[in-house]
């Protein structure tokens, strides 16, 4: 499974099997090792390969003059497509949506060769993940009580020189590449607001005790927040729901996760979507790095409010900006170089020989709730065991939160708000 999916459901068993309290601090730092460079490649893979060309015209590569043999490539490939008169040979970069097209010709030119060397970015983060996580993607060390890896001198280092590979692309050419898509489109400083309402269940322990998911120190912490106040609210996961009233499941329900039970139904007369609504007191609320950013801000976090001024008084902008299309991109850009300057310090805490995880027994009947952030959101895992089987097992996860249809108020979830 995903490393996100996979720690989720390692906190869900640890509270289900009492060892919440009781991982080893080899387990937890190489959980946040792990997780850490699944934040890298996501981040990368998010603008570069799932939004930039959005913004990046390919076809200016047509007309390079210069000397890069990356571009030169590219150049080659995309002359013969155009020469044929066949978009279709352009594949990945075709088919497309045409897009509102502003950068200038070099800088585009720039964004296409940033935009493969991503791709060899993001399987440097997934070699960085596996060294401790076994594979990746669908990673396999994370289980309760812990992990299944020891650290050793040996790949120590090789995560190291991986990871500050990676740190020299975050801050040479993601975070530029950024803030050169901003200062193009200013104007997209104010669309996409969404809803308004910011969630984060915190991600990345500092602590191995404590069994309250929603107190226990993360390096993003646990709150909410709405762009009306901008002032942080306590984080209780008792006040989450799920409405599918608009969902093409049985029923109108709105329950708390571990009570719900999942039957699809897609005869549904007013059903529109194969996703349920979560809501946050009733309240739809948006998950994800502006959502961490944001509550990390509002927070207090020195590091986190020192990136985002910066960012702000470059642009001139307050922080109503963030609630924006381009603030996500620059929450997602900043918080990518966050991670990873921590995760420098987490691998130096390794201590080789200690355990990396803690015993456990399955209990016979016994209730958990794992929640985390994967690099898109807030994500939640919830186990009810009866007779040593699993008797239901939920999860609400960030697509649900960002993606979810009307709840029975009428009110539409956040993406459908921004658009």
């Amino acid at each position: 499974m995903s490393a996100s999916h996979g720690t989720t459901a390692a906190l869900n068993l640890d509270a289900a099997f009492g060892v919440a309290d009781k991982i080893p601090n080899n387990g937890r730092i190489l959980r946040n090792l792990i997780q850490g460079a699944n934040y890298i490649a996501s981040h990368i893979v998010h603008f570069y390969h799932l939004a930039a060309l959005d913004y990046v015209d390919v076809t200016e590569v047509a007309d390079y003059d210069g000397t890069d043999p990356e571009l030169l490539k590219v150049k080659d490939f995309i002359s013969r497509a155009l020469a044929a008169g066949d978009m279709s040979m352009l594949a990945p970069f075709y088919p497309r949506y045409e897009g509102d097209y502003r950068l200038p010709k070099k800088v585009a030119q720039a964004a296409v060769a940033h935009y493969v060397e991503a791709l060899n970015m993001r399987r440097l983060a997934h070699e960085l993940s596996a060294i401790y996580s076994g594979r990746m993607p669908h990673s396999v060390a994370v289980e309760a009580g812990g992990v299944t890896s020891h650290p050793s001198i040996d790949s120590i280092s090789s995560f190291m020189s991986k990871l500050n590979t990676l740190r020299h692309f975050i801050d040479n050419v993601y975070l530029p590449d950024v803030i050169a898509v901003a200062e193009t489109y200013p104007d997209y400083f104010g669309i996409g607001v969404g809803c308004g309402n910011l969630l984060s269940y915190g991600v990345f322990d500092l602590e191995a005790n404590g069994t309250n998911l929603a107190t226990r120190q993360r390096l993003f912490t646990q709150g909410t927040v709405s762009a009306s106040d901008l002032t942080l609210h306590t984080f209780d996961p008792n006040k989450i729901t799920e409405d599918i009233k608009y969902g093409w499941f049985k029923g109108e329900t709105n329950e708390y996760p571990l009570n719900e039970v999942t039957e699809p139904d897609h005869t549904k007369a007013e059903g529109y979507s194969w996703l349920k609504a979560p809501r946050y007191e009733n309240t739809p609320y948006e998950v994800g790095p502006l959502a961490r950013m944001v509550v990390n801000y509002v927070a207090g976090d020195p590091v986190v409010q020192k990136m985002v001024n910066d960012i702000l008084a470059h642009f001139g902008a307050g922080p109503a900006a963030l609630f924006s299309t381009l603030g996500r991109h620059a929450a997602r850009a900043l918080e990518c170089k966050i991670v990873a300057d921590e995760m420098v310090k987490w691998v130096m805490e390794l201590k080789i020989g200690e355990p990396v995880c803690a015993d456990y027994e399955i209990p016979e009947s016994a209730e958990g709730m794992g929640l985390w952030e994967a690099p898109r959101g807030a994500l939640g895992h919830w186990i009810k065991i009866e007779n040593h089987k699993i008797s239901n097992y939920q999860c609400v996860v960030p697509t649900t939160w960002n993606c979810s249809p009307k709840d029975g108020q009428g009110v539409y979830g956040p993406v459908e708000q921004a658009l």
